[in-house]
């Protein structure tokens, strides 16, 4: 059966695919780089920072080279900054190894940092045409419906047994064609979260989901555990126009990153006065700042925030803390979106 959608796909890929910058210029470098940023984030999402990153770090040479809080502040926003570390330590190896081009060979590719089997499928076939599957969410969801496969797709088991029968079917001569019309018919037509738009799909008439109506049965997912929560009460300790941030553990979530001081548990005003002034500092006013919710993949913050303005200090550092005008926050300290809600005291004016 899956060898007879190849065709169909590929005829309704070359008349309907979206112009995007990585397809247009599909360098290795540019499709590495764009698969890992859309893991996790939307295509239109992606645009801004992928522009931005590759104006910043052209070559692969820059990539190996740029400073890490430089990197990361490229990064802001995309989350999961294990992945562009990851990209930087695959750079390296790119330029220590391979001669500073990612090597055109699909082993070579899976053993560089960071890279698994989808992002070396998709670099193997789009950038350098050789017949290697790249499957990721979008198709494993279109080929479960074709076939009515009820395996569970978040075992790697099941994606395993995907690449091994897609890769029967790849078509030598335009693999990586074949790659992304699979992804681009799941992000536009067999759409995740909904009723797929059966009527516009070029393999309607090969699909078992389609044939016995049970579209949305598909694909299958084990149920994930519950996230845990962690409650904590985040501090925004303004010291004149200077905010106060410091700088994440080097490993664990969200490693290297900055932060606003926070506490683990939810404080009250009294508590969240007497934790500033264990830090050395005079507190002088203290408000509410809202309270806000962060989703990681395992865990959920669930926070609280105080603005506390604090006697003025000309230390530009005071224990881990660092005091950061607007301007070197936006420029230079990379702050994750899970503290979104309470960035605008350091980037805007109040």
């Amino acid at each position: 059966m899956l060898e007879q959608i190849v065709e169909p796909l590929l005829i309704w890929y070359e008349k309907n695919k979206r112009s995007l910058p990585w397809r247009d210029e599909s360098t290795p470098y540019h499709v590495w780089i764009s698969e890992i940023m859309l893991q996790q984030t939307r295509v239109e999402a992606v645009k801004g920072y992928y522009a931005r990153f590759i104006e910043a770090l052209p070559e692969i040479k820059d990539l190996a080279e740029c400073p890490e809080e430089r990197l990361l502040k490229l990064w802001e926003g995309l989350g999961y900054y294990n992945r562009v570390k990851n990209m930087q330590k695959a750079a390296r190896e790119v330029m220590e190894f391979y001669d500073g081009k990612l090597p055109a060979d699909y082993e070579k590719l899976l053993s560089l940092s960071g890279i698994g089997s989808y992002t070396a499928g998709a670099v193997a076939s789009i950038a350098y045409g050789i017949p290697k599957p790249a499957v990721d969410g979008n198709v494993l969801r279109v080929i479960t419906r074709i076939t009515e496969n009820p395996s569970d797709i978040l075992k790697q088991s099941t994606k395993r047994e995907m690449e091994k029968n897609l890769e029967k079917i790849m078509p030598v001569h335009a693999p990586g064609a074949f790659n992304q019309s699979l992804m681009e018919l799941g992000a536009t037509v067999c759409v995740p979260n909904g009723m797929a738009k059966c009527e516009c799909c070029p393999v309607a008439e090969f699909c078992m989901a389609r044939a016995h109506d049970t579209v949305l049965e598909y694909p299958k997912k084990a149920a994930k555990k519950p996230r845990k929560i962690e409650e904590k009460t985040v501090l925004i300790i303004q010291n004149g126009q200077e905010f106060a941030i410091q700088k994440r553990p080097e490993s664990g979530l969200l490693a290297g990153l900055y932060e606003f001081p926070n506490r683990a548990g939810y404080l009250t005003r009294e508590e969240a006065i007497r934790c500033v002034e264990d830090m050395k500092l005079m507190p002088v006013y203290i408000k509410e700042a809202g309270s806000s919710k962060h989703i990681f993949s395992h865990v959920e913050w669930h926070m609280k925030g105080y603005l506390i303005k604090v006697a003025s200090t000309e230390e530009k550092q005071v224990g881990e803390l660092i005091f950061a005008d607007k301007k070197n926050s936006k420029k230079k300290y990379p702050i994750p979106s899970a503290f979104s809600a309470y960035r605008k005291y350091i980037e805007e004016d109040f």
